[in-house]
């Protein structure tokens, strides 16, 4: 079968692992080697060089891991004994779900490589780092402004304790940010460390698909029988005049300088993490929110809790209010319009209405054709196998679960599921996650209204209460604690917590939940007195009890149940 130029048709070629015996037609234009596979190693001859080349490509794109015949653009069968790849896996982003899944596939016996782009702090097209979003443009360094930012807060606790300053405590930024690079330069260094002691070979550069087993880097070939994409997600701006002005969380963790006033818009967990990082910085923050209440999909009173506990600390809140464009006046600020008016003098707008799985330009639907959503996320089934069966995806560029936590679990089960013939789905269910607003907040488990679509009939259990510490600082803290409670098995179905630590305690909590305790068990479990985290064993009556499992849906409002010396 002769292709549309009338080339000739190349013969078979059989090959051993010492030797290749070349069976060709007269004037055929490949040496055929076993290097790494089917490949065309030289052309002997070519009366068109455009066609060789598009040859040249089409036999790398040929190879397959188990197959043992190749077809060329011409027509040619070509049979081999067996196939090799350059790679058992080769994974495209070393972020943290890449990272995990490639070292436990090299613990289980596969080579592997993994790409990914030089290290920047702002991410780009052609810049990123080993580690990922997580270690160096999100949680990681947020976490280290939450901590920057708490202490103007801790210095107005300490008054009530009987401290004093001579002067007002003075916050350096400068230093701040280039501490924070230089940690994530350190943790950028372990990761290649973790990877290179694991036998990973790291390959730095941008990773595109051009068939089902090879990636392309900056030019180069790499085969693999599996390819696992785990790039991650990208900040989003809209489209809307003066975008150019506007930044997004990669640029909000590196300014050059702190915002006086910014205003920030989204009412995600993002945009409340650095509403109170810049608030605890002594910014002036106004918060822009679609609808009437922040943090949508959370439990409705923690939406409430939180929402009140930040605009106690000085955050204004603009709710029920979008942008609708941004403009820079002659003296460098900025001025926001929206659909209610007008908002000016901001140093900084900051967008955090979402993120995006990052599968731009990758070739995964334009090259071979990976199924996408329509936000662009790798759909991939319970196993994380992507429509092509040799493709692969964890973490936020599936956009099942977006948490780093997650995407780590999903590269173990990944890695268990193909290279330890241990067929392992990612566990999705009670996944406990923190928001590090100020107070923070931690939850595991259902809302009360999944809790109520799921169950029916649930009993909830709430408190709300001054800690111990604003007894003597004076400050209008308060924690709020939820227990929801499935009514047919008494078990314990969701726990919601904010306040002070509650990230550190909902961890604990979610071993519990996770094991189906019961809230029996809870009730059985001796407090640790005193601390906030005992009042989770002493909630004893109900809030109230929702029974929907009938033909009219009943609700009981009972008292909420007051611990003796809390107020």
């Amino acid at each position: 079968m002769a292709s549309s130029m009338g080339a000739p048709r190349c013969a078979a070629v059989l090959f051993s692992s010492h030797s290749v015996q070349n069976l060709y037609a007269p004037h055929s234009n490949y040496i055929i080697s076993p290097w790494s596979g089917l490949r065309a190693l030289c052309k002997i001859s070519c009366r068109n060089p455009k066609l060789y080349q598009e040859r040249n490509i089409n036999v790398l794109r040929q190879r397959r891991s188990l197959s043992t015949r190749a077809e060329v653009d011409n027509g040619a069968v070509l049979l081999g004994k067996s196939e090799e790849f350059d790679y058992d896996l080769f994974t495209i982003g070393a972020g943290s779900g890449g990272v995990r899944a490639s070292r436990f596939a090299a613990n289980f016996g596969a080579k592997v490589a993994i790409c990914e782009m030089p290290f920047a702090t702002i991410s780009s097209d052609n810049a990123g780092g080993v580690g990922g979003t997580c270690v160096l443009r999100g949680c990681v360094p947020k976490k280290l402004l939450v901590y920057a930012s708490k202490f103007s807060h801790e210095f107005e606790e300490s008054g009530g304790f009987g401290w004093s300053y001579e002067c007002a405590p003075k916050h350096d930024w400068a230093t701040l940010i280039s501490n924070k690079n230089a940690e994530i330069r350190r943790l950028t260094g372990v990761y290649k460390n973790v990877l290179n002691n694991a036998g990973v070979t790291l390959i730095e550069g941008r990773g595109k698909i051009v068939d089902p087993h090879t990636v392309e880097v900056d030019g180069k070939l790499y085969s693999a029988k599996h390819i696992l994409v785990s790039v991650g997600g990208r900040p989003s701006i809209p489209n809307i005049p003066g975008k150019e002005f506007a930044i997004n969380s990669d640029i909000a963790l590196d300014l050059p300088s702190r915002p006086d006033k910014i205003a920030i818009i989204g009412g995600g967990y993002i945009a409340l993490e650095f509403a109170s990082i810049f608030n605890g910085l002594n910014s002036d923050v106004h918060v822009f929110i679609r609808q009437k209440k922040v943090l949508r999909g959370f439990d409705e009173e923690v939406r409430d809790f939180i929402a009140e506990q930040m605009a106690l600390r000085g955050i204004k809140f603009h709710v029920e209010e979008s942008p609708e464009a941004i403009e820079k006046t002659r003296d460098g600020s900025l001025t926001l319009r929206t659909t209610k008016g007008v908002s000016d003098g901001f140093s900084h707008v900051m967008f955090a209405t979402g993120r995006v799985p990052n599968t731009k330009n990758l070739g995964l639907l334009e090259e071979i054709g990976v199924k996408l959503s329509k936000n662009g996320a790798i759909e991939v089934d319970e196993y994380s196998r992507a429509s092509i069966e040799s493709i692969w995806a964890v973490g936020d560029v599936t956009n099942r679960v977006n948490l780093t936590p997650v995407a780590t679990m999903e590269g173990g089960a990944f890695a268990k599921t193909v290279f330890a013939n241990q067929p392992t789905k990612p566990d999705h269910i009670n996944i406990p996650s923190a928001v590090f607003t100020q107070p923070p907040i931690g939850t595991v488990g259902l809302s009360e209204q999944q809790a109520i679509d799921q169950y029916k009939d649930i009993d909830v259990y709430t408190t709300s209460f001054r800690p111990m510490k604003a007894t003597l600082s004076g400050l209008p803290d308060r924690i709020f604690m939820k227990i929801i409670v499935c009514a047919r098995t008494n078990k314990v179905v969701g726990v919601h917590m904010c306040g002070d630590d509650t990230p550190e305690i909902l961890q604990g909590v979610a071993i519990a939940v996770k094991a189906g305790l019961t809230k029996a068990d809870f009730d059985a479990t001796v407090g640790i007195h005193p601390t906030a985290a005992e009042e989770l064993v002493t909630m004893r009556t109900p809030t109230r009890r929702i029974r929907q499992s009938d033909a009219h849906a009943e609700v009981e409002g009972m008292s909420t149940a007051a611990t003796p010396g809390r107020s």
